[in-house]
């Protein structure tokens, strides 16, 4: 059985989804727990490339940095403010479960 993806939140994510994945039983982390808040884009990379986590994201920076890397575990973003806190829980537990 392959590896369950584990996502990190970006410190603009707001923390009700963190709640919700942790409901549901879904590895979470969020940049304040991980002590990376205000640190660059490139550590918040650096971090999930280390730990193997998908990054969700408001920060369109991630697009731009994640094309010029040669890997990384994965981005999730949409644009702040066109998404619901649910549409995005929804949207990250669909990738989990595919």
């Amino acid at each position: 059985m392959s590896e369950r993806i584990r996502f990190h939140l970006d410190e603009n994510v707001k923390s009700a989804v963190a709640r919700e994945l942790r409901r549901r039983l879904i590895d979470v982390t969020t940049t304040i727990e991980a002590g990376l808040l205000a640190e660059s884009d490139e550590s918040q990379l650096a971090f999930i490339c280390e730990k193997k986590r998908v990054i969700m994201t408001h920060d369109d920076d991630f697009l731009t940095i994640a094309s010029l890397s040669s890997e990384h575990p994965g981005i999730a973003y949409c644009k702040q403010g066109t998404c619901s806190i649910g549409q995005i829980i929804e949207a990250l537990v669909l990738i989990y479960e595919v």
